[in-house]
Order: structure tokens, then sequence, then C-alpha cells
């Protein structure tokens, strides 16, 4: 089965051109527009001040939600202090990684997980794999947006929470792709939507000059998800999609929907 010429709109970012070629690949024809750019913080006193108590022993739990967050956090932390400070430091305290990516920057760091969500890798895998723990002071590195479940749901188990983010989501810097996959969407020119993070659909909404008629598109389309996040994200759009993969993977999302799109 393949998706037998049927006009395919993604929102990648990241990985643009290797997504357009695994539509082709599955006999689709792709239209990608990046729609999400991980910003820095331009100021991150909250950063610094985790940092601080953390060098200082004030932590038992830091939870890594995303690789980019990890990342960014260790090299924003190198700009003030000793290159390894923040590996070290973690050595000493419990680390949970919500899934693979954070698992891979720590890899990068030398460090290896205490724990690590299972697929489908979203906060609520998080919350499972920390019951019952016994750590009561934890950090969470966020992403673009605060997960207030999370927080709250920490908090309820009597844990002092503190959240720490390093980077927002923002719109690209050329929103012109974007732009013009919300007005082929409006003119009924796509017969399946693949999205791949929770952002893409709120800011193609934020951009389209006729969110109404996108929306009601999109309801006419086979939408894919990648997992359980995205779709929490679009059914606040009121938008259900028709499938998940059976892992969270950008591949196997292509591959599946293609497979199963005609079915």
């Amino acid at each position: 089965m393949s998706f037998a010429g049927k006009r395919v709109l993604a929102l990648e970012s990241r990985r643009t051109a290797e997504m357009a070629e695994l539509i082709r690949k599955q006999g689709g024809e792709p239209f990608v527009a990046p729609s999400v750019r991980e910003a820095p913080l331009d100021e991150n006193p909250e950063a610094f001040a985790f940092a601080e108590r953390l060098f200082a022993g004030g932590f038992d739990m830091l939870a890594l939600l995303t690789g980019v967050g990890t990342r960014q956090l260790n090299r924003l932390l190198a700009t003030r202090y000793p290159e390894t400070a923040f590996a070290d430091a973690l050595r000493r305290i419990t680390v949970v990684a919500r899934g693979p990516k954070p698992v891979a920057a720590l890899r990068e760091m030398g460090l290896v997980p205490a724990l690590t969500a299972p697929e489908p890798n979203t906060w609520r895998e998080l919350l499972a794999v920390t019951e019952g723990r016994p750590e009561r002071r934890i950090a969470v590195q966020e992403y673009g947006r605060s997960n207030p479940e999370l927080l709250a749901a920490l908090r309820a188990r009597g844990a002092e929470v503190t959240s720490v983010r390093v980077y927002q989501y923002a719109l690209p810097e050329d929103t012109g792709p974007l732009r013009e996959a919300a007005r082929r969407l409006a003119a009924g020119e796509f017969q399946v939507a693949l999205f791949t993070t929770a952002r893409q659909i709120e800011h193609l909404m934020a951009v389209a000059e006729d969110a109404a008629g996108a929306l009601a598109a999109l309801r006419k389309l086979k939408i894919a998800s990648i997992g359980p996040t995205t779709t929490e994200a679009l059914g606040e759009f009121d938008l259900t999609p028709w499938m998940e993969p059976s892992h969270p993977r950008m591949g196997l999302l292509v591959r599946e929907a293609a497979e199963r799109v005609n079915g």
C-alpha cells in the first residue's frame, strides 16, 4: 500500500528534507512547511538560579523532557560555570529522561539516566516511572511551553517542584511556506496531513488568513498524529486524528499512514 499519489501536508521543521523524501518513497506528493523554531530565551535567570541550587545539593531529582532542552541547558550553564559542572552535578542526583532524545543528549555528556519513561514517552509515562520514588526536591526541564499537568501531579505527591525552561517555541523566521500551506489547505488541495509535534497546529492556525476554512478542510482529511501529546493538541482544535503509528517515530508515521490511508 502507498499514498498512491495523494497530496500530503507535513509541518516538520528540523527534518524537512527527510520528511519530504519519506513521503515520496511512499508514493505521496509532499508539501512540507516548517512550522516551529526553537528559540533560546533571551534572558534566563531562572536557569542560573536552578544551577546554583543544583550545585549546592538542593535537588534530589531532575526530569529531562527534551533532548534539545538538555543540550541547551548544558551549553547555557557552560557559559558561566566549568564545562563539566552540569554533568558532574547530575551524577549526584536521580536523573529521569522522558524518552530517547534526552537519553541521547545525556549520553553525549557521558551520563545514563536512572529512569527512562517508556513509549509513547509522554508526561504520563514519566509520572508512572517515578511513582513511589522517595525524591521530593524535583526540577523539571520543560520544553517550549509549560506542562502544568505534570507539575501539578508531582506536587500532588508532596514534591517541591521547580520548572526550568531554556527555550520557547516560535514561528519560523520565514513564515512564507507555512502561510502557503494554510492557503492551500483551505483551498482543499491536500488529502492527508501529518503532525509530528503539538505546537504545529497552533502555529498553522496562527498564520492562516482563513483559519476557519483551514480547520474545516482539516476535518475532511486523513490526519495522522505522531503520538498522544500531539493528538491532545489537535483535540484542542476539535480535530481527531485517524491514526497514530505503532511507535512515535517519524519514519513509522509516514509508512504506516501510507499503508492504511486507502484501507
